[in-house]
């Protein structure tokens, strides 16, 4: 994979350490892949057939790349049976030459929900942690972000990127193969951060907030989106076991202790913009995500519990900023 055009762009906006850096982890990661799937996904990335689209849009609720009438009904269907190879897709809707990659979170109902909040992205640089195959990172594209860097561990995220990317052309948004763990110790200079459905998969929430904080430059904006517990008092669920059958959820707090996180790793101005239970017309499965969702972490007597008995699933937005 190219990452030319992001070092570029690192280097451009004082971040040129991170460039050198980065550069060098890139030639590592991909000289030491070791993951089954990889070669078929490869060979399925590889396979994806020339096409040129007809329009882009990314400022609505189905990133849309081309029409259907791009090119031969024959054509388009291989297209859709090497997307297929590359499921499930958890992120989306996208939508690709008339088909639809209905994901199994409708991404656009998070989306609604904070964009009316946030800083307007335009010209501005952005981090995405927990970015998933990039789905927010095109909608903050199609806000006028500068540049969108996303990051993501997961290998087959990164492969579906790149599938979408291979049929936008140039396109200031690249999505890293690494955690927030692999960026560097020393100060960033993004001026908006987005970390989404990261912080109760990590042992020490303090310690992520403060790794964000410094990716942001002064009066950066910090967007956080979590799980949270339904409680008016400072309180923390330490789930024993799995938590919607999810078995690396270590903290999930009430808004008075979300709250309390963020003031105290050293964000001022913070405020808890949204609040909502997950449905299942958010979270649901799909032809493109045949895999167990929401319906199935639910207790089946009792759907206010997942199976394990904790409330179900409620999320919240918070935002803040760098003194």
């Amino acid at each position: 994979m190219n990452h030319k055009s992001l070092l570029e762009v690192l280097a451009d906006n004082s971040m040129q350490d991170w460039a050198v850096l980065l550069a060098k982890q890139l030639d590592v990661y991909f000289e030491n892949i070791n993951h089954g799937d990889y070669s078929k996904w490869q060979l399925a990335l590889n396979s994806l057939p020339l096409l040129e689209p007809c329009n882009i849009v990314l400022n609505t609720d189905c990133i849309k790349i081309g029409d259907e009438k791009d090119s031969t009904e024959d054509v388009i269907f291989a297209l859709e049976q090497q997307l297929k190879i590359l499921m499930p897709w958890r992120k989306g809707p996208f939508s690709l030459f008339g088909i639809t990659i209905d994901a199994e979170w409708r991404s656009n109902l998070k989306w609604s929900r904070l964009a009316k909040h946030i800083r307007p992205l335009k010209g501005r640089m952005v981090l995405d942690v927990g970015s998933g195959n990039g789905y927010y990172g095109w909608r903050m594209l199609g806000e006028e972000a500068k540049y969108v860097v996303g990051l993501d561990p997961t290998l087959l995220f990164y492969m579906q990127f790149n599938a979408i990317k291979k049929y936008v052309g140039k396109a200031d948004i690249d999505v890293l193969p690494f955690g927030l763990q692999k960026l560097p110790e020393f100060v960033l200079n993004f001026d908006t951060v987005f970390s989404m459905g990261v912080i109760y998969h990590q042992r020490d929430p303090l310690a992520h907030l403060k790794k964000l904080k410094r990716c942001l430059k002064s009066n950066g904006e910090l967007v956080l989106e979590t799980l949270i517990i339904e409680s008016d008092k400072n309180e923390v669920l330490k789930p024993k076991g799995r938590y919607a059958k999810m078995n690396n959820v270590w903290a999930i707090p009430s808004t008075v202790a979300l709250t309390a996180w963020v003031e105290q790793a050293g964000y001022q101005n913070v405020r808890i913009v949204d609040v909502i239970n997950t449905t299942t017309e958010e979270q649901r499965r799909t032809e493109w995500m045949r895999f167990e969702s929401l319906s199935d972490f639910l207790n089946i007597q009792d759907n206010t519990k997942t199976v394990e008995g904790y409330s179900r699933p409620r999320r919240a937005i918070v935002l803040a900023e760098t003194p």
